[in-house]
């Protein structure tokens, strides 16, 4: 699968599946939810995610994880609290914390994770 996917405007779904290549070995900066439905401010999170991507469209990803149907990285990344906000970039998790953030808050974490200097990281051999 290339990388080369159209400009993502919207955040978009991973799976225990696809997470490998859609955010650990994708080239933009990703900024991962960890969410449920049953989450009440999880809902409150969701439409401030779809605003800044369209603000960073092709300068970072915003993936969305149900940690209910995706036990696996719930597992893989210790999430044991929802909302929480994952940064990657070059392979490296450069971001992690549970709890809903503020627009603005949130805004300034994608700037900083843009402009971080992160050396690139050579794939594992499994």
């Amino acid at each position: 699968m290339s990388n080369l996917s159209p400009i993502e405007n919207t955040p978009f779904t991973v799976t225990d599946a696809t997470f490998q290549t859609e955010v650990i070995d994708h080239d933009l900066p990703v900024l991962v939810d960890f969410w449920a439905a049953w989450c009440g401010p999880c809902r409150q999170v969701a439409p401030i995610l779809d605003k800044l991507a369209g603000e960073f469209a092709g300068q970072i990803r915003i993936a969305k994880v149900d940690v209910d149907t995706n036990p696996q990285l719930s597992q893989a990344f210790q999430i044991t609290s929802i909302p929480t906000l994952m940064m990657l970039k070059n392979r490296t998790i450069v971001f992690s914390q549970p709890g809903a953030l503020p627009e603005p808050a949130m805004r300034d974490l994608i700037t900083q994770l843009i402009a971080l200097e992160v050396p690139a990281q050579s794939p594992t051999a499994e």
